[in-house]
């Protein structure tokens, strides 16, 4: 199972060493391109994962990252909800849809069946979410091609981060531009 499986490799590297694609596999008992695909998992949903290139290089977390996980912790008790996975929602562009597609962003981004296009072709779509963090930045990255639904507090901080952009780049007055 590939979430057992990101788990166990944070704590692998929570061991405060550095391994090699390699070594991670053979612990992980997968391949060293499954390995690079979970690294590249991980950075993407926050966890700061290092990598150095040469004879001593391969995979460490960053100085002082706690993930919290301890190996001999016990799991909270399950307060009988549902386990699903946590999904957001967007409107979007045709163009939003192609520059998400080839940055590679909110993928997968699936459009909402039985939900037309409208006059200007935006669809509503899912995608799944990641931290908070990595996804305000694929959103941003769409620019205003995208429009974030649910969940609210995305949309919050997306709205915030747009706002301080705003604030920086706001047109002056002054003859000289600044």
């Amino acid at each position: 199972m590939r979430a057992g499986r990101l788990l166990e490799l944070v704590l692998l590297l929570q061991s405060g060493r550095r391994l090699t694609a390699g070594q991670l596999a053979e612990r992980l008992e997968v391949s060293p391109r499954t390995v690079l695909r979970d690294i590249e998992t991980l950075s993407g949903a926050g966890v700061p994962v290092r990598s150095v290139r040469g004879p001593d290089g391969g995979f460490e977390l960053l100085d002082g990252y706690d993930s919290g996980l301890d190996r001999g912790a016990p799991l909270p008790p399950h307060d009988g909800t549902p386990l699903r996975r946590a999904r957001g929602a967007v409107r979007i562009s045709p163009e939003g849809r192609r520059r998400a597609a080839v940055l590679g962003r909110l993928q997968p981004l699936r459009l909402r069946r039985g939900v037309e296009p409208d006059a200007d072709g935006w669809v509503e779509a899912t995608f799944r979410l990641g931290s908070l963090e990595a996804t305000v930045a694929d959103v941003l990255s769409l620019g205003a091609e995208i429009e974030v639904l649910t969940p609210t507090r995305l949309r919050d901080r997306v709205a915030a981060e747009v706002a301080a952009l705003g604030a920086r780049y706001r047109v002056t007055d002054s003859p000289d531009g600044g």
